[in-house]
């Protein structure tokens, strides 16, 4: 059965390129984010890798882990590291998870036979510090992921997570949020003393709380 946004993200411990990991232990109490590809030395992936790592400090700053996940061996691996770094001018320092039996691409339900056969699909996954899982994306092989997504999705839900409000259309960090139904009338003044404006009874907003 397909993951669901709530359910804990299942542990494993696998090798990878940073050497053996145990997943929930490696996380710690930060956010994760777990995200796929079919093979090694394939274009659009290269392209991802180096995105990725050319972001690794706005990963820090939210404190938020990257791991990434391969069907290919070790070796497979770092051969293709070599080439992400010179093509992509980048320094991969995050691990790559080594999974040539599938296990973790079974266990997080990456092989979908009608889209990639026998490989994984390009999935990403979001963790939190309680180990749920806070989002899923599915990509086709043809498209690359847009990492600046990931990072705006991130700061939504590290503040919705803190805060009892939500994020509209296109938010951006710094943007105005909305505040959530839950939260009464009379209760608005103290909870966002940055104030507010109510457009309908159930749309009002607020600037951002942790700003």
């Amino acid at each position: 059965m397909a993951l669901r946004l709530g359910d804990e993200a299942p542990n494993f411990t696998a090798e990878t390129t940073a050497g053996p990991v145990n997943f929930h232990e490696w996380l710690g109490q930060g956010w994760g984010v777990l995200f796929s590809h079919p093979k090694d030395f394939t274009p659009v992936c290269t392209t991802e890798l180096g995105a990725v790592a050319k972001i690794s400090d706005e990963f820090k700053k939210r404190n938020v882990k990257v791991l990434a996940i391969s069907v290919d061996p070790l070796d497979s691996h770092k051969g293709w590291i070599n080439d992400i770094n010179e093509t992509q001018r980048c320094t991969v320092g995050y691990p790559i998870i080594a999974d040539p039996e599938r296990k973790v691409a079974n266990l997080y339900d990456m092989i979908h036979p009608n889209a990639l056969d026998n490989m994984t699909v390009r999935s990403v996954f979001v963790i939190g510090p309680d180990k749920k899982i806070k989002l899923t994306l599915t990509y086709p092989a043809s498209t690359g992921r847009n990492f600046d997504e990931i990072l705006r999705v991130l700061d939504s839900l590290q503040l919705t997570a803190k805060h009892q409000v939500a994020t509209p259309a296109n938010w951006k960090d710094g943007d105005d949020c909305i505040i959530v139904p839950a939260v009464k009338d009379e209760d608005v003044p103290a909870k966002f003393p940055k104030g507010h404006r109510a457009v309908k009874p159930y749309l009002r907003y607020t600037p951002q709380p942790n700003r």
